[in-house]
């Protein structure tokens, strides 16, 4: 039955927030179709996607291989043969190579046919993003697309966020609502951000703007979703969730010569640590299951950083998916010991203890005449670490569980870990947590069972925990502020120098020591090479080490001015 070409005074779009897996096209095919059914269910007229949504985002280097790439269009294909049935139409993003060039491209798909492909224009190249290496950027600025009368512009991502004029274009052009795909990952803050660059295009064009953003965990990146609708009156006119699934419909009547959102989702943006802990969460569990393991060990030290990796686990995986182990030396407390079993205890997981008194006097042994006549010293407390890491790989690769490691962000910025010891593991969801954020995680989480966690209520982290003073325990009466600053003091330190790029000067006019600030900026300088051998993490600062922050290993640079 043909359409009524009369434009409609009505559109009701489904926002499909949605965890798609790199790589897997027919499975983000299926849950496209899904999607698009539960959307028809609500009586949608349009299904907007978000940025490769076929593919996955970021996809990174996999776009090169010619055979990916055909496998994306031709699944988009599919796609858009199910919209003959009469249903809603479909927005969509892909990766489509053309005669110029490769391109991060959406398809509109509607009546079983494709009725437009738009090219992003605007490649990020920053942070986390380096989408010039792979794509090239749209031949000209997109229009508008028809889609049942409706003029709509579809700016990709980043064209918002840039500066070459694509949404004043789009207005120019005869845009009557933007509609926006996006892959935009998570850090502290970044909703408001987000919230603040769609305002500042909808005052610049005085269109309302549509901001669809993907869900789900990304080897280091977690896409949070969050998305939104601002009115062309710069008013909030819907907020779906962050950090959960969903397709949501929303209501927009055309009024006079524009278009108004009238219903639609108006969920709470969780606050700063809960954010932060559901991205770890979510990070943590997608990068388990997405890449097919069963379930995951680490070890149970009785330190914080352990604690909160084993809460952080079971939440996101199950109790019985995860399993932790103590593994004591002869400087290990009786508090730790007693510690880490109540933390596994209340946390409901496995727990097992394997001392290492005889591997270390074995390593001890073996090496006894190599080092004769020299001092015990760090190499000595390393030897305990790294056979706790070898355990741990045991385990691994015996029962085929991964190894979550637990350092924070303080310790890896300083080289405060041992390399093929307690570094070792597939994934560390505190890597870019600081030593303070981890206490106040700790705190919140004894107090709140976040959304989706399936942990249990309660304090999971002992008191005991939180209070003593931090120790690897590889000597006598050690404690972490032996050899660095009060951690207060340690993590403003790191924040100036990594997050803020800061100058000594303007570190010591905050109030520090110079003499600390140089030592510190030495410390994070020299233990480049071991945070490139670490295990991924998830990123919840706007400076992470790895994708957003890649500073050379060989570098004897000092700030000394």
């Amino acid at each position: 039955m043909a359409r009524n070409t009369t434009a409609p005074d009505i559109l009701r779009i489904a926002t499909a927030q949605l965890n798609p897996t790199v790589g897997d096209v027919a499975g983000n095919l299926a849950k496209a179709r899904e999607a698009r059914a539960d959307a028809a269910r609500h009586g949608a007229d349009l299904v907007l996607f978000t940025e490769l949504f076929i593919a996955g985002y970021p996809p990174e280097d996999l776009v090169l291989k010619p055979a990916f790439v055909e496998a994306c269009e031709r699944a988009a294909a599919e796609l858009a043969a199910d919209t003959q049935d009469g249903g809603p139409g479909v927005i969509i993003g892909l990766p489509l190579r053309r005669e110029s060039g490769l391109h991060n491209s959406i398809m509109v798909l509607d009546d079983g046919e494709i009725i437009a492909e738009r090219y992003k224009l605007d490649l990020p190249n920053y942070g986390e993003f380096d989408e010039k290496r792979v794509f090239q950027p749209g031949p000209n600025v997109p229009g508008p697309v028809n889609f049942r009368g409706i003029r709509l512009g579809i700016p990709i991502c980043e064209d918002i966020w840039g500066e070459l004029g694509v949404c004043e274009t789009l207005a120019e052009s005869g845009a009557e609502i933007l509609l926006v795909p996006n892959g935009s990952p998570y850090y502290r803050g970044k909703v408001d951000i987000r919230h603040q660059v769609a305002i500042a295009q909808v005052i610049e064009t005085g269109l309302p703007m549509l901001y669809a953003n993907q869900l789900g965990g990304q080897d280091e990146l977690v896409f949070d979703g969050a998305s939104f609708a601002i009115a062309a009156d710069k008013s909030l006119a819907f907020q779906m969730s962050q950090f959960e699934e969903a397709v949501s419909v929303s209501t927009w009547r055309r009024e006079g010569d524009g278009w108004r959102c009238t219903d639609g989702p108006m969920s709470k943006i969780p606050e700063k640590e809960e954010a932060d802990y559901r991205a770890c969460m979510l990070g943590l569990r997608d990068y388990v299951n997405k890449n097919g393991f069963k379930n995951v060990v680490l070890g149970l030290s009785g330190g914080i950083d352990s604690a909160i990796c084993a809460a952080l686990a079971v939440d996101a995986l199950g109790e019985e998916r995860v399993r932790c182990i103590m593994m004591p030396y002869r400087y290990t407390s009786k508090d730790s010991l007693k510690d880490a079993e109540d933390c596994a205890r209340a946390l409901g997981c496995r727990y097992d203890i394997v001392p290492i008194f005889e591997p270390v006097d074995g390593f001890s042994h073996a090496l006894a005449q190599l080092f004769e006549g020299t001092k015990e010293g760090v190499t000595e407390e390393n030897l305990q670490s790294r056979t706790r890491g070898t355990i741990l790989m045991a385990v691994s690769n015996k029962f085929g569980s991964m190894v979550v490691t637990t350092g924070n962000k303080s310790e890896m910025s300083v080289g405060y870990a041992t390399l093929y010891g307690d570094m070792n593991g597939g994934f560390n969801p505190i890597k870019d947590v600081y030593k303070m954020q981890v206490y106040a995680l700790s705190a919140w989480r004894n107090t709140t069972v976040p959304p989706g966690a399936l942990g249990p209520s309660g304090e999971v982290i002992p008191k005991n925990i939180i209070d003593k003073a931090p120790s690897a325990e590889l000597r006598p009466d050690q404690t972490d502020q032996d050899s660095l600053p009060p951690y207060p003091v340690l993590d403003d330190i790191l924040e100036c120098l990594v997050e803020g790029e800061m100058s000594v000067d303007a570190i010591v006019a905050r109030g520090h020591d110079r003499d600390t600030v140089h030592r510190i900026e030495h410390l994070l300088y020299i233990a480049e090479y071991k945070r490139r051998q670490a295990a991924p993490g998830v990123k919840i600062t706007k400076k992470n080490f790895g994708r957003d922050r890649r500073y050379p290993i060989t570098n004897r640079f000092r700030d000394r001015t």
